[in-house]
């Protein structure tokens, strides 16, 4: 109990505190520099909101999760290179929440973001494979001198380390965030998730990290999350839901490539978000463009609240954050493939329902 108080309690309240009284300092300074949603400025299709909302809440969680962890995590080569990315990661969205940034420059600027920690040496060395053993990306490798030092690069592992944290950024983005609450709420879940699969493996020590990083990640969207449930005071923005996105990436590939206790996890946004990517690619529209087709516009069309969505997204994530601790490799992929079917099926109902 007390190893827990130390690694997860503590730090996780530390943040919850900074993110809830941090958060209305930056509501302020958004009012102040006029960084501010107006749905009768921003007329397009996807902007669900009828009054203006401060966005850059991804400032506050930001320094929600760099206070601790400059506090309760060491600040080795691994830490520093997270913290450079989410650092960019936060510039780019007050630039975005200011400016509203072409999505392509976006997604290439959260590219570069992304790079940090992967120089800093985090990536994904092996994966399980559901047919049995593992998949070995530690090869090839790139040897070379630098600074009188022996330094190599792992081609596939950097490589696959780098698309997962994109990846994750970007379908977070797009498809855990548009209602009040929702984003907050699946992330707090979510690190939850991959804590306390961390705290199965506590008696090793590269785990600890580990823990202490998801708990920061939990209460610093906790603390935002009174900030920006129904009625939002505050939008988490695209720097807020990236962030999140970024950190649990880093948090499933330095907790033993646990990638796919998070793609279980955020079921729901993944296949919804991968739908919505298929339907405008089909249509002949940009994929990244974003329109009224997800989930959560469905829900709202058929009258469902604002609330409502958000409790349903949190309860969804929790179920299945629950069976995704209690599943081994084989049945992660035979758990995504029946909520891909499932909720697959959900989403053409509500859209042939919609049409009707």
């Amino acid at each position: 109990m007390q190893s827990i108080l130390k690694l997860a309690l503590i730090p996780g309240i530390i943040a919850a505190f900074i993110a809830f009284f941090i958060t209305p300092l930056v509501i302020k300074l958004a009012k102040k520099f006029k960084v501010i949603d107006d749905p009768k400025v921003n007329k397009h299709i996807k902007v669900i909101h009828k009054y203006p909302v401060p966005r850059m809440g991804g400032l506050a969680t930001y320094l929600a999760i760099l206070l601790p962890s400059l506090i309760f995590l060491p600040l080795d080569k691994h830490l520093i290179g997270i913290l450079i990315g989410a650092t960019l990661i936060t510039l780019i969205g007050i630039l975005d929440d200011k400016y509203n940034l072409n999505p392509y420059l976006r997604l290439f600027l959260g590219l570069l973001a992304a790079l940090a920690p992967i120089a800093a040496g985090i990536g994904i060395s092996f994966i399980s494979n559901p047919a049995g053993g593992i998949i070995d990306l530690s090869s090839p490798q790139i040897v070379f001198n630098l600074l009188g030092k022996e330094r190599s690069i792992w081609i596939l592992s950097d490589l696959f380390g780098l698309f997962w944290i994109v990846f994750i950024m970007n379908m977070l983005n797009m498809g855990a965030k548009g209602i009040d609450g929702q984003l907050p709420g699946v992330v707090v879940i979510s690190a939850i998730t991959i804590a306390a699969m961390s705290l199965k493996f506590s008696a090793d020590i590269t785990q600890w990290p580990v823990i202490t990083l998801a708990a920061i990640l939990a209460g610093s969207y906790l603390g935002f999350l009174p900030w920006n449930f129904y009625p939002q005071k505050i939008m988490p923005g695209y720097g807020g839901s990236t962030l999140a996105g970024y950190v649990l990436a880093i948090l499933t590939i330095l907790s033993t490539a646990k990638v796919g206790i998070l793609m279980v996890v955020l079921g729901v946004p993944l296949i919804d978000t991968g739908y919505v990517i298929a339907r405008r690619v089909l249509s002949g529209k940009s994929p990244v463009w974003g329109d009224r087709g997800h989930l959560h516009h469905r829900l709202l069309d058929i009258g469902w609240g604002k609330r409502r969505i958000a409790i349903f997204y949190w309860a969804i994530t929790a179920f299945l954050g629950f069976i995704a601790l209690n599943l081994n490799t084989t049945s992660k992929l035979y758990t995504m493939v029946g909520i891909t079917v499932v909720l697959g099926g959900v989403i053409l109902w509500l859209t042939y329902r919609q049409k009707q």
